[in-house]
């Protein structure tokens, strides 16, 4: 209903029956995220609402990463927003990363650095991005798994942190040849050594799995 042109008393103000829920769900959903530009985040949030896309909001309120000496931008809750909005196609333009990477306030350096990694070109393949967030979260091969595990389970909060063996495989082999000093044959071995738990997990592999069979 359109207003009136000049409004005399509040009873003439048409609130819509949803808009309290929303306004409820946006602050819950800031809450969680502690976005550093509230106002970036905000414009991405209801733009993503508006289009009924994933939101660019955290699972839970989550405390900095206890490996990273210092702020890095990227958390693994920001990395997993991250997921959500992107890979629900092999690929996403790098447009599309870049925008929803601003609005998460994350740093623009910080992206150039992984996409020169990656040595990416207009068209991304977003597992292999994922991949390297993962890398900058963990530091070394391993941690950056364990980080891609917890990210991409759909296990409880700490749970097994089970993922397909095949995305594993993806992920371990994708990172340890950009390491340039693993060897094929070490690839090899350590994947054929998981294979006995794998079978008994339906094609599944669990964080505990790999750490013990690398150690």
């Amino acid at each position: 209903m359109p207003l009136p042109d000049r409004i005399y008393c509040a009873q003439q103000i048409n609130i819509p029956p949803r808009l309290p829920d929303v306004l409820k769900n946006f602050t819950k959903a800031a809450i969680r995220t502690q976005p550093k530009d509230l106002l970036q985040w905000s414009a991405a949030y209801f733009d993503a609402l508006s289009k009924g896309e994933p939101l660019p909001v955290k699972d839970r309120l989550e405390m900095n990463v206890a490996t990273q000496k210092t702020d890095t931008g990227l958390t693994p809750g920001l990395l997993k927003i991250l997921h959500t909005q992107l890979s629900l196609r092999e690929t996403c333009s790098k447009e599309e990363l870049q925008i929803k990477w601003q609005a998460l306030s994350l740093p623009v350096d910080q992206l150039k650095n992984l996409l020169s990694l990656g040595s990416f070109s207009s068209d991304i393949h977003w597992m292999e991005f994922f991949a390297l967030g993962c890398s900058a979260l963990g530091g070394t091969l391993l941690s950056s798994l364990k980080f891609a595990c917890e990210i991409l389970t759909k296990d409880e909060e700490g749970g097994a942190a089970r993922i397909p063996f095949d995305t594993f495989v993806k992920l371990y082999t994708y990172l340890a040849h950009l390491e340039g000093d693993v060897p094929q044959e070490h690839i090899d071995n350590f994947l054929q050594s998981l294979e006995p738990q794998v079978d008994n997990q339906a094609g599944m592999i669990q964080v505990s799995d790999f750490y013990t069979s690398e150690k």
